[in-house]
């Protein structure tokens, strides 16, 4: 295996480095308590991944099976229990363990056992703001009919597997 093509050409380097200090808030706060920390976006890294750190409240909650087509996740357990989904059985994962998804790789995830944190990466870096920043308005009572769901999910490349 080799590094990819390069995708800087200077000579000498740039200061350019971006350091993100924790915030006091998360960026997004559910009405479950579920909080969203926007590490890296994927507009901050010019598309090559987004960074989020998932702090779950304590019920039960996460999505079922689905896949993405556009984009690779990757999971890190920072604190507590998180369930993955591998596509084949439901892992309890803790703080330290990981989990890799490839595109169209089935996966879901929860927190089974009360409060739990964990990092996702999304490679590359595709616009999941608007997606969490969407699912928040719906579970806060913004509705949306069951067309302007699957529009949606498809929109953010959600794509869910029954049965």
């Amino acid at each position: 295996m080799s590094y990819p093509p390069p995708l800087y050409d200077g000579a000498s380097g740039e200061v350019s480095a971006r350091v993100h200090v924790a915030p006091g808030e998360a960026d997004l706060v559910y009405p479950n308590g579920n909080r969203v920390t926007y590490l890296a976006s994927g507009a901050s890294t010019g598309g090559l991944f987004g960074l989020y750190r998932w702090d779950f409240a304590g019920p039960r909650s996460g999505p079922g099976a689905h896949f993405h087509r556009t984009m690779a996740e990757s999971f890190y357990v920072l604190e507590g229990e998180v369930s993955i989904l591998d596509g084949h059985r439901w892992v309890t994962c803790r703080a330290g363990d990981f989990a890799h998804v490839p595109p169209g790789g089935i996966h879901g995830f929860s927190n089974e056992s009360g409060p739990a944190s964990m990092l996702l990466h999304f490679a590359p870096g595709a616009p999941r703001e608007a997606y969490f920043e969407g699912l928040a308005r719906h579970a806060s009572g913004e509705r949306m009919t069951a067309a302007e769901y699957d529009e949606f999910m498809r929109e953010h490349d959600n794509h869910w597997v029954t049965g």
